[in-house]
């Protein structure tokens, strides 16, 4: 046999080693990344990891694993936390709720009875003032409540298919007395009946919220006009007004909590009804923007998902 020849066979015999070891290195490849994907399906489902890794320390997976282990239990001990603390803000929000509901009752009927007392003129407008100042400390109890409900995740926004028009209707029909006081024209487009999956109860309070915040500050014999169109994806509520409008940099946080425009402070309101409206779109997988109109007024874009 020629030197020809064995360095043939040498070479042969490197190439297939080569091959070989790229074979198997591919094959631990693949199984690792089972492992892994395997142990992040378990963390993500809730279950315990499997305890191979412990078996092999001094490999890469058996290092990468008990990592994966370690941030599993840390995971678990703040999801443990975080349920006891949603706990016990949900007693927080239900003792508040108790304590404050009946003595805002009681002053209500105390005030009633103030009502058939003969007073002062004096007397009788500081009786006025009382009366709005206690329908105002309740609306802002309730809303306050409502708010923290929605973020401590105590409230469940369910959404199945059903009648948006008698949704709108609901929410529009809860406007028409502080609309017609004011001498606003309210209308609507919708049809019906117009199917959409949605939370009947909490979608009206959005609505509501937005077309109380679209009546509040438009001025006497204004419009305020709700037309639904059906897009590709979304559902738009539109509801328009012919108000005083919004400025651009204030777009955004008119949807935070609390936010009120330093020129409005004299109205009633607290600042929580947009930033409710905006959660409760969220949880419902849509959302809300403001847009401004050609002409006089703001443009309020309510999004609902079709599926």
């Amino acid at each position: 046999m020629d030197w020809t020849m064995i360095s043939i066979i040498l070479a042969a015999c490197a190439v297939c080693g080569a091959v070989w070891r790229v074979c198997r290195l591919k094959k631990e490849v693949w199984q690792f990344a089972a492992k892994v994907e395997q142990s992040l399906d378990d963390i993500l489902s809730g279950r315990e990891l499997a305890k191979d890794a412990e078996e092999e320390k001094d490999t890469l997976w058996g290092k990468c694993g008990e990592k994966l282990s370690q941030a599993d239990r840390i995971w678990r001990k703040k999801e443990e936390a975080y349920l006891q603390e949603k706990e016990q803000i949900k007693e927080l929000i239900s003792d508040i709720s108790h304590q404050t509901r009946t003595p805002i009752a009681n002053m209500k009927l105390y005030l009633e009875f103030l009502e058939e007392e003969e007073l002062s003129n004096k007397g009788a407008e500081f009786l006025k003032n009382l009366e709005r100042q206690a329908d105002k400390l309740d609306f802002l109890l309730q809303s306050m409540v409502k708010m923290s409900r929605l973020e401590a995740g105590i409230i469940q926004i369910k959404s199945k298919p059903g009648n948006f028009y008698e949704t709108l209707a609901k929410a529009v029909t809860e406007i028409v007395p502080a609309a017609a006081a004011k001498q606003i024209e309210l209308s609507a487009d919708c049809e019906e009946p117009y199917i959409l999956r949605h939370d009947a109860k909490w979608t009206e309070e959005a609505v509501f919220n937005v077309l109380d915040n679209a009546v509040k500050y438009t001025e006497a014999f204004g419009k305020v006009h709700v037309k639904v169109i059906r897009q590709e994806i979304f559902t738009r509520i539109s509801i328009s007004d012919t108000g005083k409008g919004i400025l651009p940099e204030r777009r955004a946080e008119i949807f935070t909590r609390f936010y009120r425009e330093p020129e409005v402070h004299e109205e009633s309101g607290v600042g929580i009804g947009l930033y409710l409206a905006r959660k409760i779109l969220e949880m419902q997988g849509g959302y809300i923007e403001v847009r401004p109109r050609e002409e006089k007024g703001s443009e309020f874009c309510l999004y609902l998902p079709n599926e």
